[in-house]
């Protein structure tokens, strides 16, 4: 039966990929990051679940670092924009190499690259079977990627937000790169991370979640199968709950 006409009626996730791991540590792209991860959201899309995704563009441009050299902030917003849109075709390319039918949207027009965001359009895509990756943010400066994640997970109605990170396995009572007596945290509430300021995931981001009982993993990309696990809901990383 062709992709086409298979229904994935599972469970129907965001999941959030650093644009960093996507340059393996450095500006650009690596491709050989990229194509793994590509076989990771293929072996979690082929066991049922409906995947939407979406990428930063650190491994082109932060929009807040480029404002403290001296760019305007919207201006270098856009610019970030734009790489996570590099990063959405080359996702789109690995993953369609792995025999899975994917969609990019923008949320700024580009039609000769990709669809227009349109949620009820995305939506059938995912229940046709086919992974969308979200592109350009929300279209707006001073918006995170996280904060975006969640955003497109609650209009789209996804079951739960996996934010992957790189170099950290999830959410620590302190950042774990400065504090050696940081703990990892299985499990917590929204307002638990927002009370202690856990800046893991934008503040925006979790209350978004907390506000919709939107429950959000917090995961490392690091591993040949992190994602994969992640979507397919296996116990990996921090979950983070309404309580």
């Amino acid at each position: 039966m062709p992709v086409e006409d298979d229904p994935h009626t599972g469970r129907r996730v965001l999941l959030k990929l650093s644009g960093e791991a996507f340059g393996g540590g450095q500006v650009g792209l690596d491709p050989d990051v990229v194509r793994g991860i590509a076989r990771q959201i293929a072996a979690g899309h082929r066991a049922g679940t409906q995947v939407a995704v979406v990428i930063g563009g650190g491994n082109f441009f932060r929009g807040a670092q480029l404002q403290q050299r001296g760019m305007e902030r919207a201006r270098a917003d856009y610019m970030g924009m734009l790489g996570t849109v590099m990063n959405c075709l080359a996702l789109q390319d690995f993953l369609e190499k792995e025999g899975v039918d994917t969609r990019v949207q923008t949320a700024i027009t580009m039609g000769q690259v990709a669809e227009p965001y349109i949620p009820r359009k995305a939506i059938r895509h995912l229940e046709k079977g086919r992974v969308v990756i979200f592109g350009a943010g929300a279209g707006m400066p001073y918006f995170s990627t996280d904060t975006v994640s969640a955003q497109r997970a609650l209009e789209i109605k996804c079951d739960a937000v996996l934010m992957s990170k790189h170099g950290v396995d999830g959410v620590y009572t302190a950042d774990p790169r400065t504090d050696p007596a940081a703990k990892k945290l299985d499990t917590l509430t929204f307002s638990e991370a927002l009370s202690s300021n856990l800046r893991v995931v934008d503040a925006a981001a979790f209350s978004l979640c907390m506000d919709n009982h939107l429950p959000m993993l917090v995961f490392g990309m690091e591993g040949e199968d992190a994602i994969t696990r992640a979507i397919k809901g296996e116990k990996i990383g921090t979950l983070v709950t309404a309580g």
